[in-house]
């Protein structure tokens, strides 16, 4: 029997060093596997693209195959990526800054470009201030680990993203998680807080990532309140896309006041680079000295920064295409469960198709590719193996002949493999 049939080759348990193994040896093990006609779910991923971002173009696949895909699977909602009022101020920051910074934001690593979308971004949330992160993953990491420590307490949707947990982990704080969206488990845990505990953070995504369901902001923001909590709200799929005027998930449930922290990603609807808290002076000062992501980091580029200018100034007047998106999304929603997909409850751009089968999931993804139709294939980690499926991401410039292509493409394999 070879070492490949010997193990189980489940992604976790190539996470740990198996005693007598050298370091590397997990690491080898998994390129074999991946590297054989064994289905791991990874046969879809490192595409390459070849065009701009776009309703429909063509990737190269590992084989060196090149085929036209259907776009299903950006996070790019609104095309700004590809806007030529953003791309135009990007290239003009370009001109005068250059490609890089060369320095960290707090030792001249910033230009009157990056302070005016600092001021953009609080505008749109009425905050006093913000600060920009290079990275969207470092900027959870950043804030949670700067403002929480031991002895204080972090309660978690436990369908937050990867970066939350990440930054709960390095905080030291205590961690709590309730179950996705049980208000009653929420309340639970804050019940039995210890009054000495006064650090408390209630943390969740606003549109989460993998079922595009907004949370309860307003129950969350009153047991906050009752039990004494801030709360601080990743709305990375939000921005943009809900909301009466587009500027999120606190928006959709009038509550923008009662959020302390405003998390979110510059490299979503924006269609940049980067992540970015808007809150009070205070706030942002302290962030700006004690967020490690922010302080050792490289300054975003003046060109991505002068591009995001142009992205806010259209999401301060609601103008960048956010109703024509809605148009979509529910042309695609209404036609997926005409069909009979399950797309669980989605309120966003955001549609899971369920399969529940990991098997059954592996052999979709890679045909539906095949077909030309990209999507995003969602498994453990990212969800228990039990919940798995397919995520689909709507843009604005998805032509209806595109989506509709995609559906029928969707409901051939869908009933192929008994999903419908």
């Amino acid at each position: 029997m070879s070492i490949l049939e010997q193990v189980n080759k489940k992604f976790e348990n190539f996470l740990k060093t198996t005693p007598g193994d050298d370091l590397f040896t997990k690491a080898e093990l998994v390129y074999e596997i991946i590297n054989t006609d064994i289905k791991t779910g990874n046969e879809g991923l490192g595409m390459v693209s070849l065009d701009k971002l776009q309703g429909e173009y063509n990737i190269e696949e590992k084989t060196g195959e090149k085929h036209s895909v259907i776009m299903l699977g950006s996070n790019s909602y609104l095309n700004l990526s590809t806007n030529e009022e953003v791309i135009k101020s990007a290239k003009e920051a370009l001109d005068k800054y250059g490609y890089g910074m060369g320095a960290v934001s707090n030792y001249a690593g910033i230009t009157p470009i990056h302070k005016e979308l600092e001021k953009h971004i609080a505008e749109l949330y009425g905050c006093e201030d913000s600060i920009v992160f290079p990275s969207g993953y470092g900027t959870n990491i950043g804030v949670i680990s700067a403002l929480c420590n031991e002895g204080d307490v972090i309660i978690n949707d436990s369908a937050n993203h990867a970066s939350i947990f990440d930054g709960c982990k390095l905080s030291g704080a205590d961690i709590k998680i309730y179950p996705h969206a049980d208000m009653q488990g929420l309340e639970r845990i804050l019940k039995r807080l210890p009054k000495s505990q006064t650090g408390r953070l209630i943390i969740t995504d606003g549109v989460f990532s993998m079922d595009g369901d907004i949370a309860k902001l307003d129950i969350i923001t009153n047991l906050a309140k009752e039990y004494k909590c801030r709360v601080m709200v990743d709305d990375a799929h939000g921005l943009g896309v809900v909301g009466k005027t587009g500027k999120g998930s606190a928006e959709f449930y009038n509550v923008s006041n009662k959020i302390d922290l405003n998390i979110g990603m510059l490299s979503k609807s924006p269609g940049g680079l980067g992540g970015y808290c808007a809150s009070s002076k205070a706030i942002i000062q302290f962030l700006k000295l004690y967020a490690r992501t922010y302080f050792f980091s490289t300054a975003l580029p003046s060109s991505v920064a002068g591009g995001l200018n142009q992205a806010f100034k259209m999401f301060l007047k609601d103008s960048a295409g956010r109703k024509e998106l809605w148009d979509k999304i529910n042309f695609l929603k209404n036609n997926l469960t005409a069909i009979g997909f399950d797309i669980g409850h989605s309120q966003s751009a955001i549609i899971p198709i369920m399969i529940y089968d990991e098997e059954k999931l592996f052999k979709i993804h890679s045909e539906l590719r095949t077909k030309g139709l990209y999507t995003n294939i969602v498994t453990y980690p990212a969800v228990r193996r039990k919940e798995c499926r397919l995520r689909l991401c709507v843009m604005k410039d998805l032509s209806y002949n595109q989506l509709e292509r995609a559906v029928k493409i969707l409901e051939e394999t869908g009933k192929k493999y008994n999903i419908i």
